[in-house]
């Protein structure tokens, strides 16, 4: 008789096998593909419980990560996401929409937060804009991930509100980065 093995079990897997890449410096960001759409969607959910908890209602938290991946959201994930992969498993996400100079959807894995991922995906965005002749970007922070833009170089500090495609509102903080062309010469 063979054990079962539970997907909570496949998970912590996934993560050691991640951490262990990330330790060693493996951590590589990739264009996204069709292969990526469910992993995208998973991060994306473990992520908005996990970090967004203390800033929103249960019921906004449940509502705003409920469903699964519709075609919309795999062909947006094709068309503009990044993945951060360690030894082979996706860690994390984002997402840049040129034509409107648009962040959204930095999200890791929770057993991945404040390793300095989420900084290199930003940074990779921000290379990426450059290379478009963006000269600034923009973004809707949640409540929570505010601090870390602004450790990142944005600004914003006024609350206004981000209404998902489903139509469920939430506080946010518009966020913009200026001066493109000198970020990382800076550093």
């Amino acid at each position: 008789m063979h054990d079962k093995v539970c997907v909570p079990d496949i998970l912590s897997l996934v993560d050691d096998l991640a951490n262990r890449a990330e330790e060693r410096g493996m951590l590589t960001i990739r264009k996204a593909n069709s292969g990526d759409v469910l992993d995208a969607w998973d991060i994306r959910k473990a992520s908005v419980l996990a970090a967004c908890a203390n800033y929103y209602s249960e019921a906004s938290l449940s509502a705003w990560v409920d469903g699964s991946p519709t075609d919309k959201w795999a062909n947006v994930v094709e068309r503009d996401f990044y993945v951060a992969v360690a030894d082979g498993f996706v860690v994390g996400t984002g997402m840049l929409t040129v034509a409107s100079a648009q962040v959204d959807a930095i999200f890791l894995r929770p057993s991945h937060m404040g390793r300095g991922i989420g900084r290199k995906m930003l940074e990779s965005l921000e290379a990426l804009a450059r290379d478009h002749g963006l000269a600034s970007m923009r973004l809707d922070a949640t409540l929570n991930a505010a601090p870390f833009y602004r450790h990142c170089g944005w600004s914003g500090d006024s609350i206004s509100t981000y209404r998902t495609s489903r139509g469920l509102e939430l506080p946010c903080i518009p966020m913009t980065k200026e001066g493109l062309h000198n970020t990382l010469s800076e550093r």
